[in-house]
């Protein structure tokens, strides 16, 4: 099932997440639906706060964005209750978007090599190293679930001159092209 994307503005978004057991209710239905709704938005991942939900769950679908011949240089993961435990290597620029804030682009910094330590949809520990876009798409549906936006990376040029279209988006006058969930 497609749930609806919050946009810019809900508090959701600025929180930090909790935690999650075995026992959470439906995962399994949940983290289904999240495939479906990040899959029908054309991302390549998407966190639990955007779906409204303040809980330490993000998925990653870097296969899809990659030439068919680094395929397999992607990754295709649910994360449960991540945490980063080590960043390295130099930033690295790269333009970032993201489902909750359409319209919106900018060049965020972030290192090139990230080590989680995290468990999967079974509930199995997992600590793995990862670099390039796979890192990238990991610290930005990371920094999710500590309620930070790519926009508070952005430098502060580019911060005022998204201030308005940040407004429009909160006012759901500039919206995405899929299901979203707007302030007004």
């Amino acid at each position: 099932m497609i749930l609806p994307i919050y946009a810019y503005g809900f508090s959701v978004l600025k929180k930090v997440a909790e935690d999650i057991d075995k026992d959470y209710p439906e995962l399994e239905t949940l983290i289904s639906n999240m495939w479906d709704t990040m899959y029908n938005a054309h991302g390549i991942g998407l966190a639990a706060p955007q779906i409204g939900l303040s809980i330490r769950l993000f998925l990653v679908d870097t296969k899809q964005s990659m030439e068919e011949e680094d395929k397999d240089k992607g990754i295709k993961k649910v994360f449960i209750n991540a945490e980063i435990i080590e960043e390295a290597g130099d930033d690295f620029s790269y333009e970032e978007g993201c489902l909750s804030i359409p319209g919106i682009k900018g060049e965020v910094y972030r290192p090139e090599q990230v080590k989680i330590k995290y468990l999967d949809e079974n509930f199995v520990e997992h600590t793995e190293v990862y670099d390039g876009i796979n890192a990238r798409v990991i610290q930005h549906e990371y920094d999710h679930i500590d309620g930070i936006l790519f926009t508070e990376l952005l430098g502060p040029l580019k911060k005022r001159r998204i201030k308005k279209k940040l407004e429009d988006v909160k006012a759901g006058k500039l919206r995405g092209e899929y299901k979203m969930k707007y302030l007004n």
